[in-house]
């Protein structure tokens, strides 16, 4: 079947001269271009590594190509399997709370008549989210303490505990500690941008539902959540492209030998097969693993959301 071509309608501007009306537009993303391409993509050509069995003193076309060695090692490996179950678990762990923790904090913060309390508990809430995690490990170091620790001192005080907890030397409790760190740093933060989707809300349906017998959670429920829900769908997908970045400064900084098996990350994995053994090759397989598991879920997610009729990135 021949297809028609479309013919240009009179006054239309084609490809190259809206290039042209926009040169300036071009002009000013030229930089940011240039970085992307400088510190996203060049670096892509050390992937060769995982396809060989890399030395630092050969030059590129003197290195020894063993094809998917490395792949198939690092899926036969014990610790790289269980690295995979933690990254796993933390960050399903961290999503969770940090999703549901984030909308209800911030639906409660838009209800808060008070503009001055209101922009105060907003400000306490997100200045957790600027501290950088060696500093944040530190606190929940010392909050947890089996000598000093707040959070022993307090359950002691009330007649929770008779005995300090060791917190950080059992591992039924690290995956809890990682969580509601997270919830406390970002939590927030997250918050913002929910506070930013609920003022997009026409205000004209909340004075509907007033004069309907609405109440607070009931406008809250049909109006307020179903408002910001492209938001929350949009916030979602990003999220589960992140689904093996669980975290690697607080995993490496809290780890012992009590609780290794459950503190190990794909990152720190890397970490010591790249820098400790440097075996290079091994860990740009398992960085490269990663990334195309994460890039992968994003174009997933991102369809499911479009054939559901959602909000999508793409």
């Amino acid at each position: 079947m021949k297809t028609m071509s479309r013919t240009p309608v009179l006054g239309e501007k084609t490809f190259f001269q809206k290039l042209i009306t926009q040169r300036q537009l071009l002009f000013m993303s030229l930089p940011l271009i240039l970085y992307v391409i400088l510190f996203s993509y060049v670096p892509l050509w050390g992937w060769t590594m995982a396809f060989q069995n890399f030395r630092p003193a050969n030059s590129f076309f003197a290195q020894d190509w063993v094809g998917l060695r490395w792949f198939k090692f690092i899926f036969e490996d014990e610790v790289f399997l269980r690295t995979i179950r933690n990254t796993v678990a933390m960050s399903f762990i961290n999503m969770a709370l940090g999703y549901v923790t984030a909308i209800v904090f911030s639906l409660l913060l838009n209800e808060f008549k008070w503009t001055l309390g209101k922009r105060t508990v907003q400000t306490i809430s997100y200045l957790p989210h600027f501290l950088s995690w060696v500093i944040v490990t530190g606190l929940v170091s010392q909050m947890l303490s089996t000598s000093d620790g707040a959070i022993n001192n307090v359950f002691m005080t009330l007649g929770i505990i008779k005995e300090p907890i060791l917190w950080l030397s059992k591992p039924n409790y690290f995956w809890g500690v990682i969580g509601a760190t997270y919830v406390w740093k970002e939590m927030g933060w997250n918050t913002i941008i929910y506070l930013a989707a609920i003022t997009g809300i026409d205000p004209t349906l909340y004075e509907a539902a007033e004069i309907d017998g609405c109440n607070r959670y009931k406008k809250m429920w049909h109006i307020t959540l179903p408002g910001i829900k492209p938001t929350i769908i949009i916030m979602m997908i990003m999220s589960i492209g992140r689904i093996l970045d669980a975290g690697f400064e607080m995993q490496w900084l809290l780890r012992n030998g009590l609780v290794q098996d459950v503190s190990d990350t794909i990152d720190i994995y890397v970490l010591m097969f790249g820098l400790q053994r440097s075996n290079y090759s091994l860990a740009t397989a398992a960085g490269m693993f990663k990334n195309i598991v994460n890039v992968s879920l994003i174009f997933i997610a991102n369809e499911i959301a479009k054939r559901s009729g959602e909000e999508r990135l793409i």
